[in-house]
C-alpha cells in the first residue's frame, strides 16, 4: 500500500541526543537508544470508516515527533504502520451508507493520507494493510493452533488463550486487573459473551467466513478473515522484526491491544513484542472524548477545507504534552496562530541573532525534546525566542553564520517557519 510524499527536512550540522520517554509496561521512564544506530517504530494505523479527527492526529504528530528527535540524534529510523483495511467497524459503515467497504477504506485511507501530508508527518517507510497481509497472518494463527496457544470453535472461529504460560506474562503491558480487562474488552471490540470460549478474554485470531461478509482463503485455518490483534503482531515482525524498539499508539490501545499483541508475539515467536510501549493521551470536545461513535469528532480535513493553517493545527497538538488528556477548543487556533505569526516574524530576524544564542536556543529545544518529548516546555522556548524580536521590523532573512533556529524547528518540531 502506498504511503504519502514526505516533507523536505532540514539537515542540522549538529546532533542531539536520543529521547528517554515513558514506557507503559515497565510503568517507568526509558532512553530511547535504538540498537546498533537503528531505531524501530511501530505505530498502530486507522481503521478506515471515517475521516482523521485530532485525536488521531495528536498521535501520529506524537511519533513523528519521537521520529525527528531520533533523527536528530543521528539514528537511521526505520518506521512501520499499519491499516486496519477490513473489519467489523468498516463492514457495518459500508452496509449503513450501501457503499463498497473497499470503496469506503480507500477513500478514507486516502483522506488520512492528505492530512497526513498537509501536517507534515513523517510517512513511514512500509504503510501496510490487512488485507494484503492475510497469508502471513492466517500462517501466524496456524502456528499458534500448532504451539496449542489456540483452538477453534464448533464455528470455524479460532481463539488465542489468554492462559498460555508466555513470557512476558499477559498483563505485562497494562497491569489492569481481571475486572478492568473484562469491561475494556466488551468496550473495545472484544466477545468476553461469546459462547464456548475458554476464557472471556480470549481474543478472536480469525473469523470464520459468513455470507455476505468479505472472507479469504486461511489454508487449514478454512475461508475467513483475520482477528483484530493479530494482524499488528504478524505486520511487526514482517517488517520489522521482533522486537521492536517502540510500540506507539493511544491510550485506548492499551488494553485489549497491545495486551493481546504482546501476547501473540510471546506465544507465537518467543520474543516480545516491543521493548517499549508508549502512548498518547486521549483528545476531548465539549467536555468529552473525541469518538466516531459519540458524534463529536473534529476532522482534520474540516479545518483544512475552513482555511486553517496546517501549522496552526500541529502547533495545537504540540502545545499539548503527547502524554495528557485535553479538550479541544476553537480559541485554541487563534492562540496558535498568534503564536506561529510571532515565530515566524522572529524567523525573519534571525540575521540579528548572535550565533551563540541560536546555539542557546536550538539546545534548549533539544533538551526538552530529550526529556520525554516535551514539546509544550519546547513552544515556551520559542516564544522566548520570539519576544526577543517582538519590536523588531521584519526584514529579510540574510546571510546566517551556523544553524538557523527556523531550521531547528522544523527539524525538530515539523514547523515550517519560512514560507
Amino acid at each position: 500500500m502506498k504511503s504519502w510524499s514526505a516533507p523536505e527536512l532540514p539537515q542540522l550540522s549538529t546532533t542531539g541526543t536520543v529521547p528517554t520517554v515513558f514506557d507503559t509496561g515497565a510503568r517507568s521512564p526509558r532512553r530511547l537508544s535504538g540498537r546498533d544506530g537503528r531505531a524501530a517504530l511501530y505505530v498502530c494505523g486507522i481503521t478506515p470508516y471515517d475521516a482523521t479527527h485530532l485525536g488521531h492526529a495528536a498521535t501520529y504528530v506524537a511519533f513523528d515527533l519521537l521520529g525527528r528527535v531520533w533523527r536528530d540524534a543521528g539514528l537511521d529510523v526505520v518506521y512501520v504502520q499499519n491499516t486496519t483495511d477490513v473489519d467489523d467497524p468498516l463492514l457495518e459503515r459500508a452496509a449503513a451508507t450501501g457503499v463498497d467497504w473497499r470503496e469506503l477504506a480507500e477513500s478514507q485511507i486516502q483522506l488520512f493520507r492528505d492530512d497526513m501530508e498537509a501536517l507534515r508527518v513523517i510517512p513511514p517507510q512500509d504503510y501496510v494493510g490487512v488485507v494484503e497481509s492475510i497469508p502471513r497472518i492466517a500462517a501466524a494463527v496456524s502456528a499458534l493452533l500448532a504451539e496449542g496457544a489456540a483452538y477453534t470453535l464448533d464455528n470455524g472461529d479460532v481463539y488465542y488463550r489468554v492462559d498460555t504460560p508466555i513470557q512476558p506474562p499477559f498483563g505485562s503491558v497494562s497491569h489492569d486487573d481481571r475486572a478492568t480487562m473484562l469491561r475494556l474488552s466488551a468496550e473495545r471490540g472484544g466477545d468476553p459473551e461469546t459462547p464456548g470460549k475458554e476464557n472471556p478474554l480470549d481474543p478472536l485470531l480469525w473469523r470464520a467466513a459468513r455470507d455476505g461478509e468479505p472472507s479469504w482463503d486461511g489454508g487449514a485455518l478454512g475461508p475467513g478473515r483475520p482477528g483484530w490483534h493479530i494482524e499488528c503482531t504478524v505486520i511487526a515482525d514482517d517488517c520489522l522484526g521482533l522486537p521492536v524498539d517502540v510500540q506507539g499508539g493511544g491510550s485506548d490501545l492499551i488494553f485489549p491491544h497491545h495486551e493481546m499483541g504482546a501476547a501473540h508475539a510471546a506465544a507465537w515467536q518467543r520474543t516480545p513484542l516491543a521493548r517499549t510501549f508508549m502512548h498518547t493521551g486521549m483528545v476531548g470536545f465539549e467536555g468529552e472524548k473525541m469518538s466516531k461513535s459519540k458524534g463529536n469528532l473534529v476532522l482534520v480535513s474540516q479545518l483544512l477545507a475552513e482555511g486553517v493553517d496546517p501549522m496552526v493545527i500541529r502547533t495545537v497538538l504540540l502545545s499539548n504534552h503527547y502524554r495528557s488528556d485535553w479538550n479541544f477548543t476553537r480559541d485554541l487556533l487563534d492562540s496558535a496562530a498568534e503564536r506561529l505569526a510571532a515565530w515566524k516574524h522572529a524567523a525573519t530576524c534571525e540575521s540579528e541573532c548572535r550565533e551563540g544564542l541560536r546555539t542557546h536556543i536550538i539546545g534548549l529545544l533539544r533538551e526538552a525534546l530529550a526529556d520525554d518529548l516535551d514539546s509544550p516546555r519546547a513552544l515556551g522556548i520559542l516564544d522566548e525566542w520570539a519576544e526577543h524580536y517582538a519590536d523588531t521590523p521584519a526584514g529579510e532573512p540574510g546571510a546566517v553564520t551556523g544553524e538557523r533556529v527556523a531550521d531547528a524547528v522544523d527539524a525538530l518540531l515539523g514547523i515550517r517557519l519560512r514560507d
